[in-house]
């Protein structure tokens, strides 16, 4: 399943000379594009050249059901998430809007949704089940399950054209399960994992606090990442660990959207922490737990929007910003170029 699978560090000493050498000789004060700098020497080095190209990018939006939600944990209703399938599929969900504006192709998968859709076009079926069992009772997931959720997020990959590759979820109760992974996989305190998730009260959180803790009791032994994915995750958050994977391998470069695309992140990168390097943290969540996740794996985000929509947005908002990085490094003029003068002194 993921035996055969090793990603190497995209990091290149050499490269990254070469590379800095490049932007520090454009036509501005070194240092004055701030993070565009860094996004563009961290694109060279996952393509392994000064001269990146961006390719046929693409969002996948994994969509999935959770058992926990009869633990009263979401403010909406399970029925959600085929709902927002079927808007997604009809063009009118946010990261419709936010894909076409940037020319993003969007693939919606069923991971795993409590409802069937029948063949419809625009719908890619990868169902492993009607959605994952109540964490708070029993297992989320059988090893079985969540390895062969695993394996599809890697098919799907490897039916992509492109070279960059964002993701984005649905699923009513997956912050919840993001919680649960999050506070597994750092040890940071459950209550410092949850937040309001579809819009949850004081009270709503907490209740949420206190089913997580129980939960976490209740799955003391489970320690291994791909075990904490199986028994506390989503079947939405488990393909997309595989598509991310896969992604990393084949040196693309990955658009990490909110909380719950970083929790299976997390997952991902104790798997194989090599993969950081190929992630673009699009933004900081508005969902508490957020920053705190990013913290953890000692990493960025590019923006701060304030946004908590989930669906992938952040990644195809930060997409703009990826596209700038490349072409300044590869369209904008040197100081000899321009026969400008460079700086001479401090």
């Amino acid at each position: 399943m993921i035996s055969d699978l090793h990603i190497a560090p995209a990091k290149d000493s050499k490269l990254q000379t070469v590379l800095q050498h490049a932007i520090d000789h454009k036509t501005k004060p070194p240092g004055s594009l701030g993070r565009l700098e860094l996004l563009a020497a961290q694109i060279g080095q996952i393509q392994q050249t000064a001269s990146p190209v961006l390719r046929d990018p693409a969002i996948i939006v994994f969509a999935g059901d959770h058992g926990v939600v009869a633990e009263g944990i979401s403010a909406f209703p399970q029925d959600v998430t085929w709902q927002m399938v079927e808007n997604f599929l009809a063009g009118g969900a946010a990261i419709n809007v936010f894909a076409r504006q940037n020319g993003i192709a969007l693939h919606i998968v069923d991971s795993g949704v409590r409802h069937e859709f029948g063949q419809r076009d625009g719908l890619t079926d990868r169902k492993v089940a009607p959605g994952t069992q109540n964490f708070a009772k029993q297992a989320a997931m059988s090893p079985v399950q969540c390895a062969e959720a695993i394996r599809h997020g890697r098919e799907l990959v490897r039916g992509l054209s492109g070279n960059v590759l964002g993701f984005g979820e649905m699923g009513i109760g997956n912050t919840t399960a993001a919680a649960a992974v999050m506070h597994k996989l750092t040890g940071i305190p459950v209550a410092d994992c949850v937040g309001a998730g579809t819009g949850l009260s004081p009270q709503g959180i907490r209740h949420k606090q206190q089913v997580i803790e129980a939960a976490v009791a209740l799955h003391a032994g489970v320690t291994a990442p791909q075990e904490v994915l199986a028994c506390f995750g989503g079947l939405e958050i488990a393909m997309m660990t595989g598509a991310m994977l896969e992604a990393a391998q084949r040196r693309m470069v990955l658009l990490i959207d909110g909380f719950i695309v970083s929790s299976a992140l997390l997952v991902a990168a104790r798997l194989q922490p090599a993969i950081l390097d190929y992630c673009v943290f699009s933004h900081q969540s508005d969902e508490s737990g957020h920053a705190r996740m990013l913290d953890a794996l000692q990493v960025s985000p590019v923006l701060k929007l304030d946004l908590r929509l989930g669906e992938g947005t952040g990644a195809a908002l930060v997409y703009p910003m990826v596209q700038a990085a490349v072409n300044f490094l590869n369209q904008m003029a040197t100081f000899g170029d321009a026969r400008v003068s460079e700086k001479t002194a401090d």
